[in-house]
């Protein structure tokens, strides 16, 4: 409990038994009486103690906030509408109402800190410290101080402080708390750990690859911390509602105290008509149980392993009709195998794999990697004394200078740019062409595998409302359809550099209508500009660039791809649940306001409406956060 709702608390528990002995002495006719044009001064002036009391701040917000130009909010109207009682000669109800009203703020703030505590609670993945190694001893240091190339030990029970990898040592890591996942992972020398996770079995030593700041720890606490700031439609609307509304009902008030007044003459009974409006008036309810609806929303899905930046792209989710994969680390496991080697009459196949392995030494791309793994295989290692220029033609491939042979790897419109005649292989799989000194080589055929949950994920999708899959790759035709085929996906597009993957995005957003949306799945920098454009961008947090994870909307933590179709889940429920607070508040409040009109509703009812009908939205926003 916090400083404020203790000091609300002790307001509330002394007023409250101050008002209670007045309202004793009161009915049994024992408190003096002045009486001056019909006041009871001496009750007042009693009265006007508790009330002070308990509700000092809200007098005092009230006062604050309108020499700053801010008005009408709900402390303006609590303050009038309680002021009205006291000046029709209802002290009691007066005193009443505030205790009940402060009553209520007082559990929705605990309310919604025990929310926030909820989502702390799952997100408490910040390191303490790091141990580092240095000058044969282990220092204990904050882990804002680890340095790229820092040697780190990480004992058991403590938590991996920035992202690196293993040097020695072989453990178990329980990442639940940024998967979702229960089962620990087994992770041994040169594996690469994030930060985060609790190593659960045996030391292990690792070295740091990244700084605190930028390490996935701090990212995924920026994210949530930064979440509520992006609102969507619905939070934006009750903003907007409670600005202009304050100000309607509190004219409504002056209107029904005044004109009534004038025709019936009676000036205390539409007084305290119009108090009894005020008080129903207030849109805490809306104000308060909606953002907090979005809220529980966002840490229900950060409990599974799903970052989602803010409660627009969680309102967005759940509008999605049409999900467009990227291939490669998406769909599939990005885990390539070479399935043949094709040399041209007169090159041996050990020679075009060597001078595979050579030109794709410096590329990171997994059909570099799987070429190079391949020649490493065979017992033997890449000479990078005889490569020289080698530079990245981004979508096509790679040039190198090697041994004195300018060399072409890539796809055919490379060799088709540097006009070497080259034949077009039709089989299934991605295909590195190799061209020496404008000779065409031979090709290698290298095939990736789907991920095994890729086939459940895409059910899982049109069982959710998903009518539309499709696939983008920049591999071949041949390749693209056989893994379309073997998804059942509606369409796929091959051969697409980065910039034809915007364009073919762009085409499809066209095509959908204002109450569907888009989202691109994709995890390497080159899906970056893809999923910017994308109504909502999901990148896979666990292999994908930090580039692709800083454009995207939503993060999921483990690269499992099932979990798409679990958010848009989330996000209807989180929608269904904001949508019953705000049909219900306004329903009760319309009713009640117009019964206190007509004089049928009076202090009691008002604070029911008020604080009772916020108090039941809250609890019915706490659905989202704890819904399986």
């Amino acid at each position: 409990m916090s400083k404020k709702q203790k000091n609300r608390l002790a307001r509330i528990i002394i007023g409250g038994c101050i008002l209670a002995l007045l309202m004793v002495l009161s009915h049994m006719s024992l408190l003096p009486v002045a009486d001056v044009n019909g006041y009871n001064l001496v009750e007042l002036f009693l009265f006007a103690v508790p009330f002070v009391i308990i509700g000092i701040d809200v007098i005092t917000e009230a006062v604050y906030n309108i020499f700053r130009g801010q008005v009408f909010d709900e402390n303006f109207l609590m303050l009038i509408a309680t002021v009205g009682a006291f000046v029709v000669g209802e002290y009691e109800e007066g005193v009443a109402v505030m205790l009940f009203y402060q009553i209520g703020e007082f559990f929705q703030d605990m309310a919604v800190e025990k929310s926030r505590r909820s989502i702390k609670e799952l997100m408490d993945i910040a390191p303490e410290f790091a141990n580092v190694e240095r000058d044969g001893e282990i220092v204990t240091i904050d882990p804002d101080e680890v340095c790229i190339g820092d040697i780190i030990v990480v004992k058991p029970g403590e938590k991996v402080p920035v992202d690196g990898v293993v040097i020695s040592g072989e453990s178990t890591l329980d990442t639940s708390s940024l998967t979702g996942e229960s089962v620990p992972r087994t992770i041994k020398a040169d594996e690469a750990v994030i930060s985060g996770c609790v190593n659960v079995s045996s030391v292990i030593k690792m070295k740091a690859t990244k700084e605190y700041e930028d390490s996935t720890v701090a990212q995924i606490l920026e994210l949530v911390e930064n979440a509520g700031s992006k609102k969507g439609k619905t939070e934006k609307f009750i903003t907007k509602f409670a600005k202009y509304y304050t100000p309607i009902v509190v004219l409504g008030a002056v209107a029904l105290f005044i004109i009534p007044s004038l025709i019936t003459g009676e000036w205390f009974e539409w007084l305290q008509r119009a108090c009894t409006f005020l008080v129903v008036s207030c849109p805490c309810a809306l104000v308060i149980s909606v953002p907090l609806g979005f809220f529980a929303g966002i840490g229900n899905a950060s409990k599974r392993g799903i970052l989602v930046k803010g409660g627009i792209f969680l309102e967005q989710a759940a509008k999605i009709n049409t999900v467009v994969f990227d291939k490669t680390g998406t769909l599939t496991r990005g885990v390539f195998e070479i399935t043949s080697i094709n040399p041209v009459e007169g090159v041996s196949k050990e020679d075009l794999l060597r001078i595979a392995a050579h030109a794709e030494e410096m590329s990171t791309h997994p059909i570099a990697v799987s070429i190079k793994e391949a020649y490493e295989q065979s017992g033997n290692k890449v000479d990078i004394s005889i490569i020289k220029d080698n530079k990245n033609i981004a979508g096509h491939g790679i040039s190198a200078n090697i041994d004195g042979k300018q060399v072409l790897a890539g796809n055919a419109k490379l060799l088709s740019d540097h006009g070497v005649e080259h034949d077009y292989v039709t089989s299934a799989g991605t295909v590195c062409y190799l061209a020496s000194d404008g000779r065409y080589i031979g090709n290698i055929v290298i095939s990736d595998v789907v991920k095994p949950e890729a086939k459940e994920a895409i059910e899982s999708l049109r069982e959710n409302g998903v009518s539309n899959i499709v696939m983008l790759t920049g591999d071949r035709k041949e390749a693209g359809e056989k893994v379309a085929a073997e998804l059942n996906l509606d369409r796929v597009y091959t051969d697409l550099l980065p910039g034809d993957k915007v364009t073919k995005v762009e085409e499809l957003l066209e095509h959908n209508d204002k109450h569907h949306r888009l989202a691109f799945v994709g995890d390497g920098i080159n899906d970056t500009p893809v999923i910017a454009r994308s109504d909502v961008g999901f990148a896979m947090g666990a292999i994908g660039s930090d580039a692709a994870i800083e454009a995207a909307d939503i993060v999921i933590m483990d690269d499992d791809i099932r979990k798409i179709s679990k958010i848009k889940r989330i996000a209807k429920f989180t929608l269904n649940i904001v949508t019953q607070n705000i049909v219900f508040a306004l329903s009760v409040k319309i009713a009640i306001l117009i019964l206190s009109a007509f004089g049928f509703a009076n202090m009691w009812i008002a604070v029911f409406a008020d604080v009772g009908v916020a108090m039941i939205c809250i609890l019915n926003s706490f659905r989202a956060l704890y819904r399986k």
